[in-house]
């Protein structure tokens, strides 16, 4: 791998492969031996291949077959495997086994991402990272979808395909299309509060080790009694928190568009293990209820000098994949994978991921990608009614009945996994959480956790993307800045006026061009008619 001079760390030599004295035999992917790999069968020197060469055939039907859709977000990622570890009792919350006792080793697997751009773009663009956990509990997998940024952009999950359509290419000219973009942000003023910490200094982490994870949503904790809290998970990085500043990220964008992905995969195989400390906030079901704003609303976040932060185990990243496809491509999230003791809340964000994330698995790498061996529960045994479709890879369960209730001791229920009860009450509508306090949060966020210098940062940032857009979209995104601020909405006003008149200037200049070009035209036309 090559590296970029002072981003990178040092990097260790890799011997290169020698060639073995006795090879295997070349076989198909059925094991039988192929003859000659180099040329294709033909009847005769010069005459038509002939379709009996099952071995090309073969290699060329897989070939067209490698890879799944890619996903529609987060499909530029990398993968390391580990393992968490419980370094403090929360055993009065929680009765998931994988928190049981301190010292208490689980393995684990973790995916990071950038969101929106495609599989081959590029690490160090300014875009929220995702933080995917698999945890290979005793009690089955425990999936833990975190992301950098403490907040999401929307609360209400019927705007999500809108949302990512908004940054995605636009359907007619397949560039992106920061008009959309801004004017999506404009139109639903509860993505300010991600979009300012996305445009502020944490947009464009320093590779993937130096960032934090936050669940972003509100999830149960019940214990064996049977008692049940309200938590918010977070990862805080043992490295330190580093950011890219803008012009050395579009450096590194040109020079080195895998910095976050070669980063990462360096560190361990220097055996510089990156690790985080899991983290959980705290919130009883009366403090829910007497909170000012809703706490299952996934575009806030819990004032940490109220619900502090409660210490609970390490994450440790300890091996690179052996194949990326394998072990990465093919790794599968679902926050629906949640062991006993551990379950959702009323955000309802979280509800619509819990079949968001496991439907597009299904489409992506088929309805059995449990069985793949990276997804596959390696610490707890599988039995349901589950049975056939595409891919089953495993013994399909034998001769196990495959349907409930049953004669033949087929698996049952078990009561002591029976969820949490908690009741439900008011009328099936739509309520519009639109104006659901949109500012305040986003403006604690500008006044008092950015400097002057980085609230400048932030300013210029935004402008730089948001000039891109019309006229009546700027207007549109700036009052929204002065409801978080009246500073923000006039600062970020006065960059993109100075933006706006250097378009005109650049506009002006090539209209001024485009005339003396016509005016030398004509007389061009005029002298060759008189010639």
């Amino acid at each position: 791998m090559a590296s970029v001079k002072g981003r990178q760390p040092e990097e260790k030599h890799v011997e290169p492969i020698k060639p073995c004295e006795t090879p295997e035999v070349l076989t198909t992917a059925s094991g039988i031996p192929t003859g000659d790999m180099r040329n294709i069968m033909t009847a005769g020197k010069c005459g038509p291949v002939l379709i009996q060469d099952i071995s090309v055939i073969e290699n060329i039907a897989h070939f067209n077959r490698e890879r799944p859709p890619e996903r529609v977000v987060h499909a530029k990622g990398a993968g390391a495997f580990g393992y968490f570890e419980v370094t403090h009792d929360i055993t009065n919350y929680c009765k998931a086994s994988v928190f049981q006792y301190i010292g208490k080793q689980t393995p684990a697997v973790v995916r990071f991402s950038t969101v929106v751009g495609e599989a081959g773009s590029a690490d160090t663009v300014r875009d929220a990272r995702g933080f995917a956990v698999k945890c290979y509990t005793d009690e089955g997998n425990w999936d833990l979808v975190t992301q950098n940024i403490p907040v999401f952009a929307i609360r209400d999950p019927s705007l999500f395909p809108s949302l990512n359509h908004s940054q995605k290419r636009n359907p007619q000219t397949h560039l992106k299309d920061l008009k959309a973009q801004w004017d999506f942000i404009g139109l639903c003023p509860q993505t300010l509060h991600q979009v300012i910490r996305v445009y502020s200094d944490g947009g464009i982490p320093d590779g993937y080790r130096h960032m934090d994870g936050y669940g972003v949503h509100a999830f149960k904790l019940v214990n064996q009694e049977n008692k049940a809290v309200y938590c918010k998970f977070q990862l805080e990085n043992n490295q330190g928190i580093k950011n890219l500043p803008t012009k050395e990220a579009e450096k590194l964008t040109a020079s080195d568009p895998d910095y976050a992905t070669r980063d990462l995969y360096n560190a361990i195989d220097n055996k510089n293990f990156p690790s985080w400390k899991l983290l959980i906030q705290v919130m009883t079901p009366k403090e829910a209820q007497n909170e000012k704003c809703n706490p299952f609303d996934s575009t806030k976040i819990w004032s940490e000098k109220d619900y502090p932060p409660i210490p609970v185990g390490k994450l440790v990243l300890t091996r690179n994949p052996n194949n990326y496809f394998v072990e990465v491509e093919q790794l599968a999230f679902e926050p629906g994978n949640m062991p006993p003791g551990i379950e959702t809340s009323t955000d309802r964000l979280l509800q619509m991921r819990l079949f968001a994330y496991a439907d597009a698995q299904r489409y992506r790498i088929g309805p059995n990608y449990q069985q793949l061996a990276v997804n596959y529960p390696i610490t707890a045994s599988v039995a349901n009614y589950q049975r056939d479709g595409l891919m089953c890879l495993l013994a399909n369960q034998g001769n196990a009945p495959n349907y409930y209730p049953n004669s033949y001791c087929g698996p049952v229920s078990d009561p002591k996994a029976l969820e949490h009860k908690y009741k439900v009450t008011g009328e099936a509508a739509r309520y519009n959480s639109a104006d659901d306090d949109n500012f305040s949060q986003a403006r604690d966020f500008y006044l008092h956790e950015l400097k002057a210098p980085e609230r400048q940062r932030l300013c210029e940032n935004i402008a730089n993307s948001l000039h891109c857009a019309d006229l009546d979209i700027q207007k549109r995104n700036v009052a929204n800045f002065r409801a978080v601020h009246q500073d923000f909405g006039d600062c970020v006003e006065a960059l993109l006026h100075q933006l706006n008149e250097k378009k005109m200037c650049f506009s002006l200049e090539e209209t001024s061009e485009n005339i003396t070009s016509f005016h030398q035209m004509i007389s061009n036309l005029r002298s060759e008619k008189k010639t």
